[in-house]
């Protein structure tokens, strides 16, 4: 049977709550994504306006309807503040396929604490969604995500050589991968 798309997944964590971005997260997602650190190495752009954020919430919605991806908001259990998002995105039913992606506020990073929220969505795609591949697509120098990925036993595969054109110019992207007969 697997995941239907109906009702947003809430999970739960030791430090977060991982759940639906809506409006009101709307300032915190604009602190999180006007920060040039955090969209080094995202196909983003530096939001510059509210309205930003507010696409970027609606953009959410959008996949979920659509049954491409899912993209939690990671909220601060104790300051109730969204300090990243994470989630997936390219879901390819017919292949049980799906591409992870992630981003924390720097004041957060080093702390293992996308390694926590990353272990539960995670667990929940080949759990509830029936996923037998998770990808995750990471340029070649940002290599504190290759670290994230490789401490949860995603394995490389290979470099898509000038896969995506980000910001004026060509990037590669390393390709790695994890399989649920791994997990």
């Amino acid at each position: 049977m697997g995941f239907e798309f109906k009702d947003f997944p809430k999970i739960e964590t030791e430090r977060f709550i991982l759940r639906k971005g809506n409006v009101e997260d709307c300032q915190d997602l604009f602190e999180l994504y006007s920060d040039e650190n955090v969209v080094k190495y995202m196909p983003l752009k530096v939001f510059d306006s509210m309205a930003d954020a507010l696409d970027e919430v609606n953009w959410y919605d959008k996949i979920f309807k659509e049954q491409i991806g899912l993209r939690w908001v990671i909220e601060d259990a104790k300051s109730q503040k969204v300090i990243g998002t994470c989630g997936y995105l390219n879901y390819e039913k017919q292949h049980n396929r799906i591409e992870i992606g992630y981003d924390l506020r720097p004041d957060y990073w080093g702390k293992g604490m996308m390694q926590e929220a990353l272990s539960e969505i995670i667990h929940f795609a080949f759990t509830s969604m029936g996923i037998n591949k998770i990808e995750a697509k990471i340029e070649p120098e940002n290599t504190s995500s290759i670290r994230l990925v490789e401490k949860l036993n995603f394995s490389k595969e290979g470099v898509l050589r000038q896969h995506e054109f980000e910001k004026g110019k060509y990037v590669d992207l390393v390709i790695f991968s994890l399989l649920k007969s791994e997990y």
